[in-house]
């Protein structure tokens, strides 16, 4: 019996503890903040630009971290289980100038990167003010160059502009603490982003004088976040 009773105590608590998460439980998410975005570079270096530029004096660098931002709808369907749309941008040229080149280069083509996907959140909603969750998400990934003339080099390369939309795939979670009643702060999101552009076409249409036969057509990169969040 006093078994009975304890396991009878413990199945009111636990029901308790999901009824008040449930009753708890935001329709409505929104967040927005900051983002740093690790990209892969592809196979792409110094060394494949010299030799599809025609550069000797090594005047590039290859650049993979990007500053950008991050922001969420989020609808739940209950106190476990939602609808994530996930929108993001991050901004910089891989093509960089490099430190130790002797001479100083000018003209040097600008990036930018932006994404939409959509996907299932799974949240661990408590009493606790900490809420962890995970998502799995599907959408697309564009990256584009500008038009640009590079001048300082030994033979200077014109870009006449290139952008690659391919499909995106990214797995990650993050925690939120709440702050206030309708206002957490998200401590940190981490997703492992896969794209699917094929750089051999991205950069063979930005430099058409250039020959990059390869690099890779599938990308692995990471993205951190953090910022706020508002309930509803």
């Amino acid at each position: 019996m006093i078994r009975l009773a304890l396991a009878v105590i413990a199945v009111m608590s636990m029901s308790g503890s999901l009824l008040l998460a449930q009753n708890s439980t935001p329709k409505i998410e929104l967040f927005g903040g900051y983002s740093l975005f690790n990209a892969d570079s592809g196979n792409l270096t110094p060394t494949t630009l010299y030799n599809a530029l025609h550069e000797p004096n090594g005047p590039f660098a290859v650049a993979t971290n990007f500053n950008g931002w991050n922001a969420e709808g989020q609808y739940n369907i209950n106190h476990l289980l939602g609808l994530v749309v996930d929108g993001g941008g991050r901004y910089g040229s891989q093509i960089t100038q490099s430190r130790l080149g002797l001479a100083t280069v000018s003209g040097l083509p600008k990036g930018n990167g932006y994404s939409l996907m959509v996907g299932p959140v799974l949240s661990y909603r408590t009493k606790s003010r900490m809420t962890p969750f995970a998502h799995v998400l599907f959408g697309f990934d564009r990256i584009s160059l500008s038009a640009s003339a590079i001048s300082g080099v030994t033979f200077p390369a014109v870009s006449v502009g290139a952008s690659s939309t391919d499909a995106s795939l990214a797995i990650g979670g993050g925690l939120d603490v709440r702050v206030f009643r309708r206002f957490s702060l998200r401590a940190a999101q981490l997703d492992f982003d896969e794209t699917t552009h094929n750089l051999n076409h991205f950069y063979g249409d930005a430099f058409p004088a250039g020959a990059f036969a390869s690099l890779a057509t599938h990308e692995r990169n990471w993205r951190v976040s953090t910022g706020f969040v508002v309930n509803f």
